[in-house]
């Protein structure tokens, strides 16, 4: 698949920068672009890519699910999740490459789902996260839930989910919720700076990390140590690590392949 229906793909500087491009729908996620999303998420390693920028067109990043497209209800909801939005979940959650999303504007109900999937989220000023599934009588998913108890506490959790009030990007930084804030004309560039430096970094000790930190949300100490030990032997055995050891002796940058 080289073109893409509901979203932009470009690679360049060995980084895969992926873009939600339904701007007349606020980025909305239909069946397309979920599958979109998982496909572009699959490619970019395999074209090369060392990190992935995901960011949303116009004046959102994404308004959630788009309701349109089973005429305003969602009468086969389990499936939608379980064979649409899950497989492009595991898609980004899964990616061996380090992800960065930049949040512009409004990121709600799915769409700031999707955006808390990332590794690291720097939202803008502007930016808006609002779980607002009960607007319309539903309740949070596609993993929001397993998230946002876990990044920001449980009442906080609760007050975003059962009040729909948003949260900007001043107060998610303050949480905890994202990376960082960013003013809104400094946002993309400062998050494809990023992009950029991760792309020219130790790609598998990203990786290693990216799986070790996910692990660490579920197991308990004994496993974790365990984890570590393995994962840090496999990077010792890097090309990487062996020049980021002679960089740190001989006193000057290291350059790093990526394996």
């Amino acid at each position: 698949m080289d073109a893409y229906e509901t979203i932009r793909y470009d690679l360049t500087d060995r980084v895969a920068t992926i873009t939600l491009d339904r701007a007349e729908s606020l980025n909305s996620l239909n069946k397309p672009m979920r599958h979109e999303l998982k496909h572009a998420f699959e490619r970019a390693p395999a074209e090369g890519a060392r990190a992935i920028l995901l960011t949303g067109a116009g004046r959102s990043f994404c308004s959630g699910q788009d309701l349109s497209e089973q005429g305003g209800g969602l009468p086969n909801v389990e499936r939608t999740l379980r064979e649409e939005y899950e497989p492009m979940l595991h898609a980004i959650l899964d990616c061996p490459l380090p992800v960065i999303c930049a949040v512009n504007g409004v990121a709600a109900g799915a769409g700031a789902s999707l955006a808390l999937l990332a590794d690291i989220v720097l939202a803008g000023r502007s930016a808006q996260f609002v779980i607002a599934f009960a607007r319309i009588g539903l309740m949070p998913d596609v993993a929001s839930t397993y998230f946002l108890p876990r990044l920001i506490g449980l009442p906080r959790a609760m007050g975003m989910a059962m009040t729909t009030e948003p949260v900007d990007g001043e107060k998610a930084a303050e949480w905890g919720l994202v990376w960082k804030m960013i003013e809104d004309d400094a946002l993309m560039a400062e998050a494809s700076a990023m992009a950029g430096g991760f792309a020219n970094g130790p790609t598998r000790s990203f990786e290693l990390t990216k799986r070790a930190m996910r692990a660490g949300m579920q197991t308990d100490l004994i496993e974790q140590l365990v984890i570590e030990a393995r994962g840090q032997a496999e990077a010792a055995s890097t090309r990487d690590f062996a020049e980021g050891a002679a960089a740190f002796l001989e006193k000057r940058k290291a350059s790093f392949e990526g394996r």
